[in-house]
């Protein structure tokens, strides 16, 4: 039988789980033999028969997988073969949240029931994989931070030349401030320089560090709080991930600027440099999303270039004040 679709006429918002989910689906009580089973699913056509939702007066007990169905004896009820504890999203909940809930329990369509555990509906497998495309496309354009929405990256190509202008320029512009900023901040520490030659030679390379570790992390809280995640799960991990990977880092570099350059000032300097600044770079690219987040923004803008023009001018003045104090 059809599920009856008087059960999903609630009106739902964009992007939910209950926009892709389906209502042609098999759905069969927990007594139902399997050889019954079979039958009625050649007589009818569904929009996903993948799995078969077992129900009582609609509602959702568990769900048989088709290749459970077919492989089962005839005479075997379905309660026998039902997974009890399959996943399931309510219909309101976020389309990028149900998608990757069905990926972590490794299912291929998602199981929508209401708040009585009535079921509403299926989200078949193609839909899945269209929400995981089409939310990773959005978070890479995002990342690019010069595009709001997945349909925008989709015409982008076909734009004209005023409006690639238009969304790209806000943030270059941003950006070039950062700049400035950093030029300022080089010119304050002169003396340093003059005294030191040297010690420009390791600056490109430290903000490119504390620039890749931060983009890491962004990454990371991102795809974090799309998921539903809180900043508390992620915060201690990824802070004590970023001070590592400075630790090593440094443990590297230190070493490889003295042998190489035979200057041990300068290899203690560059080495506390990329400690602090990778250890600076995740707490900033934990604390951007977080902040937009909590101000109900979207956090995906915080992996943008505001992110890296925070980080940069970190890493300048770290590096630096260290050098004020050892060389």
């Amino acid at each position: 039988m059809l599920l009856d679709t008087k059960v999903a006429r609630e009106r739902i918002s964009f992007e939910t789980a209950a926009q892709h989910a389906t209502t042609r689906i098999p759905v069969f009580p927990p007594d139902r033999l399997v050889g019954d089973a079979r039958a009625t699913l050649m007589s009818h056509h569904y929009d996903c028969a993948s799995h078969i939702m077992v129900c009582e007066d609609q509602r959702f007990l568990g769900l048989v997988r088709i290749e459970d169905l077919l492989g089962a004896p005839a005479d075997a009820a379905l309660d026998d073969l039902m997974d009890r504890d399959a996943p399931t999203v309510t219909p309101h909940e976020d389309q990028e949240i149900a998608a990757w809930r069905a990926v972590r329990h490794g299912e291929s369509a998602l199981t929508v029931v209401d708040a009585n555990g009535r079921l509403v509906g299926v989200i078949p497998p193609h839909r899945l994989l269209a929400v995981l495309l089409w939310e990773h496309e959005e978070d890479l354009t995002r990342l690019g931070g010069f595009i709001k929405g997945t349909e925008s990256a989709r015409t982008s190509s076909e734009e004209a030349v005023e409006r690639r202008f238009q969304h790209r320029i806000p943030w270059l512009l941003v950006g070039l401030i950062g700049a400035l900023l950093a030029a300022n901040f080089v010119e304050r520490f002169q003396n340093q320089l003059e005294s030191t030659l040297m010690l420009a030679f390791f600056l490109p390379g430290i903000v490119y560090l504390a620039d890749a570790v931060g983009t890491q992390t962004e990454t990371v809280v991102v795809r974090g709080l799309s998921v539903g995640a809180s900043m508390g799960q992620m915060l201690r991990r990824e802070l004590l991930v970023g001070l590592a990977i400075g630790l090593t880092l440094a443990l590297v570099a230190g070493p490889l600027v003295w042998w190489i350059w035979g200057a041990t000032d300068v290899a203690l300097c560059v080495g506390l440099a990329v400690f602090a600044a990778c250890g600076t770079a995740t707490l900033a690219a934990m604390a951007l999303p977080w902040l937009l987040s909590t101000l109900s923004l979207d956090p995906a803008f915080g992996s943008g270039p505001l992110a890296t023009v925070i980080q940069d001018l970190l890493s300048i003045l770290i590096y630096f004040a260290i050098a004020s104090v050892l060389i």
